[in-house]
């Protein structure tokens, strides 16, 4: 990878003297550059570098996001076009064209609410105490749903998802069902959970 990177810097500003223009682990490699001639020269090098030593880039993993632009040129690799997708997945994390992290956090969702029904017979067990049932959902479900949280771009709206799927489970699993309601602190209060924003 170095050896493709040494002609210059073209991505996005990282810090004060540092510009990043790929981001790379093991063998997967993501290309940050603005231009559509930046994206061909990197991707020409990349490939060619790689080829010096043996590697091929997988065809079927060969893949274009393109964020705000109008920009369709095509970026090829030994003539074939790479294709373009609104999204892909790169260490376990969905990236879309927008840029935010909606994407990942409606799959991290849908992830924990399967593992929430999974567990379906726990929270409907008369022997266990409530207090072991909500130990049961912090360590089963609660680690599916946050799991790489640190990586998100957070905002207003995403919070608010994660916590209306958090206190919806809790509100299951104390049992409280509609017309019965209670305050979303008093359900905090007995669940002894904190607020996601916090």
């Amino acid at each position: 990878m170095k050896t493709s990177t040494s002609e210059g810097k073209h991505g996005i500003q990282w810090t004060s003297r540092m510009q990043l223009d790929d981001l790379d682990f093991a063998d997967n490699l993501t290309l940050q550059l603005y231009t559509q001639q930046q994206i061909q020269e990197k991707t020409t090098s990349v490939a060619a570098a790689s080829a010096a030593v043996g590697l091929n880039i997988h065809k079927g993993k060969r893949k274009i996001v393109r964020y705000n632009t109008a920009c369709t040129n095509p970026v090829t690799i030994g003539g074939e076009n790479l294709g373009n997708v609104e999204t892909f997945t790169y260490l376990g994390s969905i990236i879309d064209e927008q840029g935010g992290s909606d994407a990942d956090v409606k799959a991290r969702i849908g992830k924990a609410r399967a593992a929430y029904l999974q567990l379906s017979n726990i929270w409907n067990s008369k022997q266990l105490s409530t207090n072991t049932k909500i130990r049961i959902f912090n360590t089963n479900v609660k680690t599916v749903l946050l799991y790489e949280a640190e990586t998100w771009r957070t905002t207003q709206v995403i919070i608010q998802k994660i916590q209306v799927f958090i206190n919806s489970c809790l509100r299951k699993i104390l049992q409280i069902r509609w017309p019965d309601t209670i305050s979303n602190n008093l359900l905090w209060e007995r669940t002894n959970q904190i607020p996601v924003e916090e």
